[in-house]
């Protein structure tokens, strides 16, 4: 049984969250930004593993995913990044983004859930994991 917290009517989940101890340090150390509180509480929650023992099948940050819409049934593919390296017209979603955070630590076939800024609810199946770093031995990214 998971423990489950409401912040920002996100859901998040106690044990349905897997970070790597140094996505988990990095983010955590994010000095220049206010923090959402969902991420917050995601920092809190969340199972920690190492980079090198992280399942493949999670996504970490500079994954590159690809979703898919549940309501519009359009696919797209993006890759979860730091602030500095947003570009959302190239695909780079911030990770302090609320589609950022609702993809963090989840897996392949889960259902990430947010809602925009203007309040409209989102849901987008993560179909596949393209790339993660840990997966290409990359435990440093």
């Amino acid at each position: 049984m998971h423990a489950a917290a409401v912040v920002d009517d996100v859901v998040v989940f106690h044990g349905e969250r897997t970070l790597t101890d140094l996505d988990h340090s990095r983010l955590t150390k994010l000095a220049g930004h206010r923090l959402p509180p969902v991420l917050d509480d995601l920092l809190a929650q969340a199972d920690i593993t190492s980079s090198r023992t992280v399942r493949v099948d999670v996504v970490t940050m500079y994954s590159r995913v690809e979703l898919l819409d549940v309501h519009t049934r359009r696919r797209q593919v993006v890759t979860l990044c730091y602030p500095q390296d947003a570009e959302p017209a190239a695909g780079f979603i911030s990770v302090l983004s609320p589609v950022g955070i609702s993809l963090l630590g989840l897996r392949e076939g889960d259902v990430a859930r947010w809602q925009t800024p203007h309040g409209e609810e989102c849901a987008a199946v993560i179909e596949c994991i393209q790339f993660q770093p840990e997966a290409s031995g990359d435990y440093h990214t």
